[in-house]
């Protein structure tokens, strides 16, 4: 996946898109697991049906990667964006490649975040022994995640329906997690949707958990691509790819999580998505929930409001519900965090 693709036509020579390779191959920089690989591997094919170049990838370690502590315990901001980052204000690479939900909330002048495609599922899915749903599961059950989001989420559900589970902190890519239920050691893990689509192992889910029962993390399911705000010709030919109504979606959510001064590591959930009157698109729907994460305290709630058609309007969106929602008391849970 790391060989140059082969263009499909060229650019004219003057007006490169790359800052210093002469041939005009772009260079894409990911991380090297096996998700990121393959989602930046769409991504590459994209750009190079836009620009014309070949797309070269370009495997960068992240912190994130390297440490075997919790998220929590290592801030989960930025951790698996910080390297990657660097590599382009350095000029090694030509644009980036996120997930998303990964992506601090302030983003940096110099970097542009040129665009953001369209979003694959955003849910969170179960993978459980014997082909079980949540509701199948025994009390008791062992429910692995990294996820404090998910933790508050999934035990204040259980709550509600008179049984136990426990959530079990875990890391590691999606062959370590799926395979702690393949062993034994526990009986499901929770992933996203858009991580098992995007390398073909989305058979493998054995319940799709609704936005209903656990919002998904801010931006869970979006990608981001990023380049620097000074390559005006890049940013403009990635732009291409750019899908509006995902970009208004994930602003929001992003703006609810910025507001409640959280990071990505933090218990919060949110998602926005479009209501329709018959055909005609009406309006967006913004929903967040912050939570302890034993699930004996939630704060969730709704705010409906005309689609945004800017950048500020979607921020805005985000703002207000952050508004409400610290008034109910999220914010004495922002501490909370998966030990």
């Amino acid at each position: 996946m790391s060989e140059p693709r082969e263009p499909k036509g060229r650019a004219p020579a003057a007006a490169p898109l790359g800052r210093t390779d002469q041939e005009g191959v772009l260079r894409l920089g990911t991380r090297r697991s096996k998700l990121a690989m393959a989602q930046s591997g769409q991504v590459a094919d994209a750009v190079s049906r836009v620009t014309g170049r070949p797309v070269e990838l370009v495997e960068i370690t992240t912190y994130g990667d390297t440490s075997r502590e919790h998220l929590s315990q290592i801030g989960g901001t930025g951790v698996f964006v910080t390297a990657l980052r660097d590599a382009l204000l350095r000029g090694e690479v030509d644009f980036a490649v996120h997930s998303l939900k990964d992506l601090p909330t302030a983003q940096p002048a110099e970097l542009v975040l040129a665009a953001v495609p369209v979003r694959e599922d955003a849910r969170d899915v179960l993978v459980a022994r014997d082909g079980l749903t949540f509701a199948e599961l025994p009390d008791g059950a062992r429910i692995g995640t990294g996820s404090s989001r998910r933790m508050a989420q999934l035990n204040a559900y259980a709550r509600s329906h008179r049984t136990e589970i426990r959530t079990v902190p875990i890391r590691g890519n999606i062959d370590t997690r799926i395979g702690y239920v393949h062993s034994g050691e526990l009986d499901a893990v929770v992933l996203a949707a858009a991580g098992l689509r995007r390398i073909g192992r989305i058979a493998e889910a054995t319940d799709f958990l609704p936005v209903d029962t656990v919002l998904p993390a801010p931006g869970q399911g979006a990608l981001a691509i990023e380049c620097a705000a000074d390559n005006a010709a890049l940013a403009a030919a990635l732009a291409e790819l750019d899908d509006p109504v995902t970009r208004v979606a994930v602003t929001a959510e992003r703006s609810l999580l910025a507001a409640l001064e959280a990071g990505c590591s933090a218990p919060v959930g949110a998602f926005a998505d479009l209501l329709a009157d018959g055909q005609i698109v009406s309006e967006m729907r913004l929903r967040g929930v912050v939570g302890t994460t034993d699930g004996s305290t939630l704060v969730q709630l709704s705010t409906t409001g005309p689609v945004p058609e800017t950048h500020d309007q979607a921020m805005e969106l985000g703002r207000e519900l952050a508004a409400e929602m610290l008034a109910k008391g999220a914010a004495g849970l922002m501490g909370e965090r998966a030990h």
